[in-house]
Order: C-alpha cells, then sequence, then structure tokens
C-alpha cells in the first residue's frame, strides 16, 4: 500500500465525485480532533486539517505542544476516480495559549509523515461501546479515515508529491 496510493477495494463500483465527498465530509464528528472542509478557497475539493485553531480544541493542541501541523488538500479526478492529495506543512506559533497558524518557512508541499516526537500527550477519543481512537498527531491519523473512505468508494486515493494537483 504505503502512503503514496491506497487502491479501491475490489469488486466495488467506483460511487459519483459528489457521493464521495458527501462520504468523505461525512467523516466529520464533533469528538474528532481533525475537520474535513469545504476547500474552493484553496482552489481544491475539500481540506483534511486538525481543529487546531478551534477554541474547543486548544487546550488539547497545546498540552500536546505541536510546533507543526498539516493540512491535506483534497482534489477529485472523476475521468480516473483518484482522489489526489497534497500536504501543505504549516508552523504553529502559540501565543497566550492560542494558536497562529503560517505557512512553513520550508513551504513543504507533497507527500510527508510527520510525528511530533517528544509529545508525549495524547488525545484519546470515545465513540460508541468498545470503540476507542488513540491520536498522536500525525499525518498517517488524518490520512488513514479518508484514504479508507476513498477506497471503499471504488476510488483511488493517490498522493501527490510535486506539481498540480
Amino acid at each position: 500500500m504505503g502512503i503514496f496510493g491506497k487502491k479501491p477495494v475490489s469488486n466495488v463500483p467506483a460511487v459519483s465525485a459528489q457521493e464521495l465527498v458527501t462520504r468523505l465530509v461525512a467523516l466529520n464528528r464533533p469528538s474528532a480532533p481533525y475537520q474535513i472542509v469545504d476547500g474552493r478557497a484553496e482552489k481544491v475539493d475539500l481540506i483534511a486539517e486538525w481543529k487546531i485553531v478551534d477554541a474547543q480544541w486548544y487546550e488539547i493542541f497545546a498540552k500536546a505542544s505541536l510546533t507543526k501541523v498539516f493540512r491535506i488538500y483534497l482534489k477529485l479526478d472523476p475521468e480516473k476516480n483518484e482522489l489526489r492529495t497534497q500536504d501543505h506543512e504549516y508552523t504553529v506559533a502559540w501565543r497566550a495559549g492560542v494558536p497562529s497558524l503560517s505557512l512553513a518557512v520550508s513551504s513543504f508541499k507533497g507527500q510527508m509523515t510527520s510525528v511530533e516526537f517528544g509529545a508525549a500527550y495524547a488525545f484519546t477519543e470515545e465513540l460508541s461501546p468498545g470503540q476507542v481512537y488513540k491520536y498522536r498527531f500525525n499525518t498517517n491519523e488524518l490520512k488513514k479515515p479518508i484514504q479508507e473512505a476513498t477506497a471503499a468508494s471504488g476510488w483511488t486515493f493517490k498522493g501527490v508529491s510535486f506539481g498540480k494537483l
């Protein structure tokens, strides 16, 4: 598999682009520390991001001492049934416990696996009985539900390192 591509589940017919968007947005839930939002302002279809600038989540992210976060830009290619993704790295500056994001000095775009070492803090999300997610705020925890929903919808998840989405 790898982070650069996840093929659709075999024998699953591809859903429409609109249905895939609906399924991806349905991954949002109040108790999850990430969100998938409309990306038209950034000239993409959707953006997946940690809720670091959400007032309800400041304390959790501050305790995790995050200094970098990623937004994943998502663009659908209905002709190929591909969900093309690109990671954008942002630097987090904490001022009086409130985060501000700026595009990282390195302006990294591409595919990255990030784990914030030294951040022992983790957030545990309780879902239905017996279902618990533990987040350590690395990029794969943000990508995995998107990859799974994409593959289950008959589409291919394709990470783009360079060039246009």
